[in-house]
């Protein structure tokens, strides 16, 4: 008995947890199908106020675009035309009509071919007709309005019931408003014209420049301008390019590519004829030149030291010049500070005494790695001489420059 109730209060214990979960869980989805409508209505709410914001923004770019000067001035001579329209047509027809009812439609008609006429004269400027065409239409549109002008002023002066001074009044505005619509109409064309001139004058002073090289390309090489038309309208239409068609013509008529003629190829021929005999009398080639540059940079010797590419004063024992007679001597290249030893090595007799024979100097190993090096630069020894070989060596006697250059080229062998 006791285990029945056990098992008993077991499931109703099981059930009352089934159900505290199931209530937890229900109220947990509620309060996230709640959360999930106010983020919903958050989202909407935030939407609705970007929308209203971007509408605000339209009309007012909108409200701005319109009301620009350009656009006030197009639409308001528009509507002004229309009320000098509204208030002269009404004249026009009741004058004809007081004649005979069958004379209406001749006021309208005047009206119109005044207005169809100023609409000529801004069809023609958009398509850009010749000069005499716009003129035409302008006298035909001032000549209808002139007319209508003369009939209101008739009508309105003669108005029953006025008194002169209205009349004439009258007859004056009727005949301003029917001369003033396509008076108004004409210069917001004009207007309109002169700002479509001025609107680019960058593209126009371009547009202005290529026609004027055109035209100079044409005067100037006449016979290659003429080929040009002839392969433009030979070939399809749209498949050549002017400037295609005339480097064609240039080769056709030239026989060189464009801008090149016999003589600019006999000039040029001459140029380079007179630069290669002018290298060859100096016996150098470019090529040298520039290797000799290249050593003078990498095997310069420091002037002024002393050193053998230095040329120094000798000073005597008490600091005098010396030799004979208070004279100095200029060492050579190669040579010693002493005088007469550096034409003693030419076998030239110095003034006074007997130049002795200067022994060889000795071939040092730096000075053999510099030739080696310019050698390698040269690609050979057999384009070493004694004047590159000096260089390299940084200023040397020619007798060493020669045993310098032969030494290489005997190790090379």
């Amino acid at each position: 008995m006791s285990t029945w109730r056990d098992e008993w209060r077991a499931d109703k214990a099981a059930e009352a947890e089934e159900a505290r979960k199931n209530a937890a869980f229900n109220a947990r989805l509620a309060r996230d199908e709640r959360k999930a409508e106010r983020e919903e209505k958050r989202t909407d709410a935030i939407q609705r106020r970007r929308d209203r914001a971007q509408r605000r923004q339209a009309r007012a770019a909108k409200r701005e675009k319109t009301l620009t000067p350009g656009n006030v001035y197009r639409r308001g001579t528009l509507i002004l035309v229309g009320l000098s329209a509204l208030a002269s047509l009404p004249a026009q027809i009741l004058h004809y009509v007081g004649i005979s009812w069958m004379l209406a439609p001749i006021g309208p008609a005047v009206e119109g071919g005044a207005w169809v006429m100023a609409a000529g004269v801004a069809y023609a400027d958009e398509r850009k007709l010749p000069m005499w065409v716009r003129w035409l239409l302008r006298g035909l549109s001032l000549g209808a309005a002139g007319f209508a002008a003369n009939i209101n002023y008739d009508y309105g002066s003669h108005l029953p019931g006025l008194t002169v001074e209205q009349q004439t009044v009258a007859g004056i505005g009727l005949a301003a408003v029917t001369l003033g619509g396509p008076l108004f109409f004409e210069v917001r064309q004009w207007v309109i014209t002169l700002v479509e001139k001025v609107r680019d004058p960058k593209k126009r002073a371009e547009e202005k420049a290529k026609a004027k090289h055109e035209r100079q390309r044409r005067r100037e090489f006449k016979d290659v301008a003429k080929r040009a038309k002839q392969i433009t309208l030979a070939a399809p239409f749209g498949t050549l390019t002017k400037q295609e068609a005339f480097d064609r013509a240039w080769g056709d008529v030239k026989g060189a590519p464009s801008a090149v003629t016999a003589a600019v190829i006999s000039t040029r021929i001459a140029a380079e004829k007179s630069v290669a005999e002018a290298l060859a009398a100096a016996e150098r080639t470019p090529e040298e030149i520039a290797v000799d540059l290249l050593l003078a940079d990498l095997f310069r010797a420091p002037r002024g030291d002393g050193g053998p590419a230095g040329g120094t004063r000798g000073k005597g024992p008490q600091g005098g010049p010396r030799g004979t007679g208070g004279g100095s001597t200029l060492a050579l290249p190669g040579g010693d500070a002493g005088g007469p030893t550096a034409l003693g090595r030419k076998g030239k007799r110095a003034f006074g005494r007997t130049a002795p024979k200067t022994p060889e100097k000795p071939l040092t190993e730096v000075d053999l790695d510099k030739v080696r090096k310019l050698a390698d630069i040269l690609g050979g020894v057999d384009k070493l001489s004694a004047r590159n070989v000096r260089e390299a060596v940084g200023g040397c006697a020619q007798d060493y420059a020669v045993r310098l250059r032969d030494h290489v080229q005997n190790e090379a062998k």
